[in-house]
C-alpha cells in the first residue's frame, strides 16, 4: 500500500469518527466502561493468582520416618522419595531440630517442652517438595506405601480446598474477562454497521469504479482501532492512579503476612499494554465482522 493512499485511509477513518460523533462516543464510552471492569477484575485476578501460587509453593509433605529405622534404612528412603517423578526436593530434618521447631511455635510456652530434650519423643522428618503443588496428593500417596514411612502429613483435607478455590476462582476470572471482551466487540460491531448502512450508497459507487473490497475496508478497520485506542487510555490512567495508591496503602498494611500484593512496577506497565493491546484488537476484530457482512466477502 502506498504511503499516500494509507494517508488517505486514515483521514476518512477520523472524519467517518466526526460525522458520527454520537455513535463514537458511545462506543468509546462502551469500551471505557468495558476495559475498566477487565482490568480491575485482571488486577484482582492476577493479585490473588500471586497469593495462590505463594499458598501452593509452601504446600509440603512431612514424612516421618519410622523410629525403628536405622540410618542406613533412613539413606534408602530418602533414594526411593527422591525417585518418585512428582518430587522435586527431599531435605532431611532431625528430631532434634524438629523440638526446636515446636518450641519455638508455641513461644513462651514452648519452654515446657524443654524436659523432652534429654529424650526426645519426636521422630526424623523428611520435608518433601513436589515440582507441582498439584501432584502433592499423588506424590503422598505414593510415599506412604514405602517401608520405614511412620506417617505422612501435608495438611490433608485443607490442601484439596485450597487447589479447588484458587481453580474456581482463576476459571471464573477468565470467563468474566472474555465475555466482557466479546461485549465491546459486539458493541464496537453494531457501532461501526450502523456508519457502513448510513455510507451504502457511497460504499455501491466506489465498487462501480473499481474499488477493491480491501481500499473500501481500510477506513472501517482503521476507525475500529481508533475507537478501541481512545476506550483503553482512561482505564489505563484510571487503573495505573488506583494501583498505585492501593499498593502504597495495603503493602504497609500487609508487611510480614503471607499476602503481598504485585509490585507497582512492571505489573502495572504490563496491564496498560495489555489493555491498549485489547482496546485495538477487539475495535479491529469488532470492525471485521460488521465489514464482512456488509461488502459480503
Amino acid at each position: 500500500m502506498k504511503a499516500r493512499t494509507f494517508r488517505r485511509h486514515v483521514r476518512e477513518s477520523f472524519k467517518s469518527l466526526g460525522r458520527n460523533g454520537w455513535m463514537m462516543f458511545a462506543s468509546v464510552s462502551a469500551v471505557t466502561i468495558t476495559l475498566l471492569l477487565v482490568g480491575v477484575f485482571f488486577v484482582i485476578m492476577m493479585n490473588l493468582n500471586n497469593v495462590a501460587t505463594s499458598i501452593e509453593e509452601d504446600v509440603e509433605i512431612r514424612v516421618h520416618i519410622d523410629v525403628a529405622a536405622t540410618e542406613e534404612n533412613e539413606q534408602t528412603l530418602q533414594k526411593q522419595i527422591e525417585k518418585i517423578p512428582e518430587v522435586k526436593s527431599v531435605l532431611f530434618s532431625p528430631k532434634e531440630k524438629e523440638l526446636d521447631q515446636l518450641m519455638s511455635s508455641f513461644g513462651e510456652e514452648g519452654d515446657a517442652f524443654a524436659m523432652f530434650e534429654q529424650d526426645n519423643p519426636l521422630s526424623d522428618v523428611f520435608v518433601v517438595q513436589t515440582k507441582n503443588p498439584t501432584d502433592t496428593m499423588n506424590a503422598a500417596k505414593k510415599i506412604e506405601k514405602l517401608q520405614f514411612v511412620g506417617k505422612v502429613n501435608y495438611g490433608q483435607g485443607s490442601v484439596e480446598k485450597i487447589f479447588e478455590v484458587t481453580d474456581f476462582s482463576r476459571n471464573v476470572g477468565i470467563a468474566l474477562i472474555i465475555g466482557l471482551l466479546f461485549t465491546a466487540m459486539f458493541l464496537i460491531s453494531n457501532t461501526i454497521k450502523i456508519t457502513i448502512f448510513a455510507r451504502r450508497k457511497e460504499i455501491e459507487i466506489m465498487k462501480l469504479v473499481g474499488a477493491t473490497n480491501w481500499f473500501i475496508r481500510w477506513p472501517y478497520f482503521l476507525e475500529g482501532l481508533w475507537l478501541g485506542l481512545f476506550g483503553s487510555i482512561l482505564p489505563v490512567i484510571m487503573i495505573g492512579i488506583s494501583y498505585y495508591y492501593a499498593h502504597g496503602y495495603l503493602s504497609e498494611k500487609l508487611k510480614g503476612n503471607f499476602i503481598q500484593l504485585l509490585d507497582f512496577s512492571p505489573f502495572i506497565y504490563q496491564v496498560s499494554g495489555l489493555l491498549i493491546l485489547m482496546g485495538a484488537i477487539i475495535g479491529i476484530w469488532g470492525s471485521v465482522m460488521s465489514v464482512r457482512k456488509f461488502l459480503k466477502v
